[in-house]
């Protein structure tokens, strides 16, 4: 089976169209190569798949006769990706909210203000003797 349609079959992206993508952009790899949307793949290969961030490491068990029900996917696949992933993932998510919401634009007057401030303070505080 195609390996843009393996990962559509077991449920690791939505459609067909987006797996392909996905391959071509090189996110996808099979025992440690990047590989083309039309690779086949076989029981026991190792592929490492990148999505949102994560390397998800995967091994093939078997290989499905069309898409599967979300219960069954354990079937055809074993997921090893290690727990230090999604640690890490969670770290990245976190330390990217700031007080302000997404999507707020650019700082507000205030905001810039504040920031003036911060930074002439930081500046005269410091020693520049020179």
């Amino acid at each position: 089976m195609r390996i843009d349609k393996y990962l559509w079959a077991i449920r690791y992206y939505k459609t067909r169209n987006i797996a392909t993508e996905a391959c071509k952009k090189g996110h996808v790899k099979v025992n440690g190569s990047i590989v083309k949307p039309s690779r086949e793949v076989y029981p026991t290969d190792t592929l490492v798949v990148r999505k949102n961030q994560i390397d998800f490491q995967l091994t093939v068990l078997d290989i499905p006769a069309s898409r599967v029900g979300a219960k069954l996917v354990d079937i055809y696949r074993k997921d090893t990706t290690p727990p230090e992933a999604f640690a890490h993932a969670e770290m990245v998510r976190l330390s990217q909210d700031y007080y302000r919401q997404k999507g707020e634009g650019r700082p507000t007057k205030k905001d810039r203000r504040a920031i003036d401030d911060y930074l002439d303070d930081d500046f005269f505080n410091s020693d520049h003797d020179e």
